[in-house]
């Protein structure tokens, strides 16, 4: 481990808790307790304003709705190379690869989540391959499912995740999407295949309980 990720592994490790995810009980994760004070944090721990925020403190309506379907399905990923894109905790990877998934890697482009899911995976006591890199302009290969949990929450990602997902679709990777109602998602390009009621932090989201659908790509 580099000084540099010694750093941020130790900031974590400061501003979170190794706890149980409510709704996903098989998985323990670094959260944090709070949300915009950690914001804050954050900014000043980086030096500048402008960089990702701490989404992999906390664990997400979406992101929770897909780790618990497979974790429910396993032969949804079972013997398959998943890809987990914009992973932020990394609690989706952490799912398929207790769901027996042949490999797993975890896409972000935030330093400290990719620090976060290594940290996370080996809480679990398992193997994820946390990568720092944008693969949007992509199609995600050689993964043979596409998991993405809450990617739909701004016009500019919804703009670059949607074409992304669908090269993958189209060069026959399976593709799942857990969304709890943002407004980006194009429900038309989707399949509904499970809905969860989701506990979720009440300052990050306008209630403490979201209904949380699994969206298959068309």
């Amino acid at each position: 481990m580099s000084a540099t990720t010694a750093s941020v592994a130790e900031f974590i490790a400061s501003q979170t808790r190794l706890a149980t995810v409510p709704f996903v009980p098989e998985v323990r994760l670094h959260l944090a307790d709070e949300a915009i004070a950690l914001w804050e944090r954050t900014e000043s721990e980086k030096g500048e304003i402008g960089l990702p925020p701490p989404f992999w403190a906390f664990a997400w309506a979406g992101g929770q709705a897909v780790a618990r379907y497979v974790l429910d399905q396993p032969g949804t990923v079972a013997g398959r190379r998943v890809l987990d894109l914009a992973a932020g905790s990394g609690l989706v990877s952490i799912a398929a690869a207790l769901s027996g998934a042949a490999s797993v890697t975890a896409a972000e482009i935030d330093e400290y989540a990719v620090t976060a899911i290594a940290l996370n995976a080996a809480a679990n006591d398992v193997t994820v391959d946390a990568r720092c890199a944008d693969l949007l302009d992509g199609d995600g290969a050689p993964a043979e499912v596409v998991l993405a949990g809450d990617v739909f929450y701004e016009r500019g990602m919804a703009q670059r995740v949607l074409p992304f997902l669908q090269r993958a679709r189209e060069r026959g990777a399976l593709v799942l999407v857990g969304d709890p109602g943002r407004a980006y998602l194009p429900r038309e390009r989707f399949t509904e295949i499970a809905s969860y009621r989701v506990p979720v932090i009440a300052d990050l989201e306008d209630s403490a309980v979201k209904t949380s659908v699994v969206w298959q790509l068309s």
